[in-house]
């Protein structure tokens, strides 16, 4: 994909100084952690890290070895399987003969716009409903690209059903479901790099819901104790942790195994492996200026940590609407707010550290609203492919 140097040194310098100093910081952090050989894990949310291309770009960086680690939602692997976006004909779903009460509250009805070797791959897995999709391309409404699978037929449903087999080889070969689906998802997913630089990608406990039968097969794959323990090996193994427009991530980033903020000293007493942020970088990327609020005021009072060793409700002493993950985040010495939107900061972050590092990058995403973005998003349609059932099953049919 055609690098656009130019609007990346726009989006730069047109950011707020305050902004642009913490990026600076970031990006030299970012520098030295991979110069001395540390690693980099990302936590990312679903939503505009899919649709701003973050996620594609998250996959680049691994295959690149500057991400090192992700955690992420139900939803990003259930996209990704399906192919990360998708263009798909939307109609409402009463014109074309479904029931009104199986439909959602809108309801609409979205059929996935296929080549013809897709509809023949699917087709080999599934039969197809091809009168259903035609009623449904033929009648009136609006053509749109979106998150992969999920609700279009017959992507959507596929992912549901390829879900099921990927937990029954996931358990049969004792892995998470994501490292099963790695092998069959395209390589410019985060799945598929991290499957092929044995690079973890994981599901954190607080976002194993929203992606339908895949959220339950990954939840199921394995249990909680044991996913648990191997994200915290992850993150234990990080010297930066970068949070990516992501909620809950205070049970994340400290979750049960956790020892700097306290929530892991039990599991510490009954010789379960822990880990602690001490030391670490954690740089927040997020829109909610309450979160550069809190993180002030913890610098200039210490009010957070006070709040909590006098067991104060944060919101009232502080005066800020209080996330859950702003209390963990604003009492780690090392953390870093960056109050601005994913689409902007993480190409800047991605072009001048691969830079720096000498590293030439065969993708970089752009803000959705840019006419760079736009012609992004068509080429993760084109070129991201949803997960290959029979080399995966191969790949695990033939593991020794």
């Amino acid at each position: 994909m055609e690098m656009n140097t130019a609007l990346i040194e726009q989006l730069y310098n047109e950011l707020q100084p305050q902004t642009r100093e913490r990026v600076d910081t970031t990006v030299n952090e970012m520098v030295k952690v991979k110069e001395k050989g540390g690693k980099i894990v990302v936590a990312t949310g679903s939503g505009p890290n899919l649709h701003e291309g973050v996620t594609t770009l998250i996959a680049e960086l691994i295959n690149k070895g500057i991400i090192d680690g992700v955690t992420t939602s139900s939803a990003v692997i259930n996209h990704e399987l399906a192919g990360t976006l998708d263009q798909v004909h939307r109609v409402k779903g009463t014109t074309i003969g479904l029931p009104e009460e199986k439909l959602p509250i809108d309801l609409l009805f979205e059929v996935t716009l296929l080549t013809e070797d897709q509809l023949k791959a699917v087709e080999r897995e599934m039969s197809l409903d091809h009168g259903l999709m035609q009623r449904a391309l033929a009648a009136e409404g609006a053509t749109i690209i979106k998150a992969a699978g999920n609700l279009a037929y017959p992507i959507g449903l596929r992912t549901e059903k390829l879900a099921r087999v990927i937990e029954t080889v996931a358990k049969a070969n004792g892995l998470p479901f994501e490292t099963v689906a790695g092998a069959g998802a395209d390589p410019k997913t985060m799945l598929g790099a991290g499957y092929r630089h044995n690079v973890p990608v994981l599901v954190s406990i607080p976002q194993l819901v929203g992606g339908g039968a895949v959220g339950l097969a990954v939840a199921d794959s394995i249990s909680v104790t044991e996913r648990s323990t191997r994200i915290a090996r992850m993150l234990g193994s990080a010297t930066m942790i970068i949070e990516s427009a992501v909620a809950l991530t205070q049970e994340i980033h400290d979750g049960p195994f956790e020892l700097y903020t306290g929530h892991g000293g039990w599991a510490d007493w009954e010789g379960y492996y822990t880990y602690t942020l001490a030391g670490k970088t954690l740089i927040r990327i997020d829109l909610d200026p309450n979160l550069e609020k809190a993180w002030q005021q913890q610098r200039e009072t210490n009010l957070v940590q006070e709040a909590i060793a006098k067991g104060l409700p944060k919101t009232k002493l502080t005066g800020v609407p209080f996330r859950m993950e702003m209390s963990g985040f604003s009492r780690l010495p090392g953390s870093i707010p960056i109050i601005s939107d994913i689409g902007t900061i993480w190409p800047i972050l991605a072009w001048q550290v691969s830079q720096r590092l000498g590293l030439e990058l065969d993708f970089i995403s752009y803000p959705q609203s840019t006419p760079e973005g736009k012609a992004m998003r068509e080429w993760i349609v084109r070129e991201v492919q949803f997960a290959d059932r029979e080399k995966l099953l191969t790949v695990f049919r033939n593991r020794s």
